[in-house]
């Protein structure tokens, strides 16, 4: 089994990073993070909820925040903000700057005009004002950013909650919004992110399961060139999975992350919570686009966006 830390080494050549671009935003991030450190006291407890998408990989959930972001309801991590994961406050401002219609003097900045798209590749989108999964940000927070198994203890005692919620605050400060965003790289620690947010939602997605483990097989085969490597985050039953035939080691991951969300959740009060299905959701989401409203306090919102959605069967 090869180990996390050389993924980068064997991914399939169109998900290869591109480590000008990661050298180049490193050195950005280093140098606005001297002013961001400024902001981080004047913003205040979250004016707005946070609301965090968990489950399974290739469950729908990038669906589901390109969705959240068609409906203008939220502000979410774009994959302009996503180049700002050490200064989001900044970047935040940075684009307002570039994308908002109220400062585009004489269309000088015409072509950051934000096209509706449902479309992804194994979580990737294109567009400057498209979803991005963020994961940059959220490992910042993490005292070794290479794990993905925390207990929620280690996280109470390692991660500086006070700048994250801070720098949270202070992106829903500039948007005026609820901020989304994924956060299954904390499907199991459920418990300590509902310690730490006054104001959150969690949306447990979940997916038919034979679906959902054709689907990331199809993700491992695309973007690691086999279906015997591990696809997504590690989880504290992967040593055993991986000695299971790849289709009962998907399935059986799908299961366990569901069941860590919804031993998570046991303890999470009914108003910070949605639990979605994805087919029912494909069939008919102005009826979870009603519920999220009520459930984050905008019940005054009108519902624009599309009537349903194709059900994947393969992806």
């Amino acid at each position: 089994m090869k180990k996390k830390e050389n993924i980068a080494a064997w991914r399939t050549t169109s998900f290869t990073r591109n480590t000008d671009l990661e050298v180049l935003l490193s050195d950005i991030n280093s140098t606005l993070w001297l002013s961001e450190k400024k902001l981080l006291g004047d913003q205040g407890a979250a004016q707005y909820p946070l609301i965090l998408v968990m489950g399974p990989m290739r469950s729908g959930t990038t669906l589901l925040m390109q969705w959240l972001a068609a409906t203008g309801l939220v502000a979410y991590p774009t994959n302009l903000l996503s180049r700002f994961y050490h200064a989001p406050i900044i970047g935040a401002k940075i684009q307002c700057l570039l994308t908002d219609p109220r400062y585009n003097f004489r269309d000088e900045l015409g072509e950051f005009i934000q096209q509706s798209e449902f479309k992804s590749e194994n979580g990737k989108t294109k567009g400057v004002l498209a979803p991005n999964e963020f994961w940059y940000f959220w490992r910042r927070f993490l005292s070794n950013s290479r794990r993905d198994v925390w207990s929620n203890e280690e996280l109470r005692q390692s991660m500086d909650t006070a700048t994250l919620k801070s720098e949270l605050s202070g992106i829903m400060n500039v948007f005026q919004k609820p901020f989304a965003a994924k956060g299954m790289l904390f499907n199991y620690n459920i418990d300590f992110l509902n310690s730490i947010f006054d104001k959150i939602l969690f949306v447990h997605l979940k997916r038919d399961l034979a679906t959902n483990a054709t689907s990331v097989l199809a993700a491992r085969k695309r973007q690691l060139g086999s279906e015997n490597e591990w696809y997504s985050f590690d989880i504290p039953e992967k040593e055993e999975l991986m000695k299971l035939p790849p289709f009962e080691q998907v399935v059986n991951q799908i299961q366990a992350i569901n069941k860590a969300v919804e031993i998570g959740l046991r303890g999470v009060d009914e108003s910070r919570k949605l639990i979605v299905e994805y087919e029912d959701f494909c069939q008919s989401p102005e009826k979870y686009f009603k519920e999220l409203i009520r459930k984050v306090g905008l019940v005054d919102a009108a519902y624009l966006g599309p009537d349903k959605f194709d059900i994947q069967r393969s992806d």
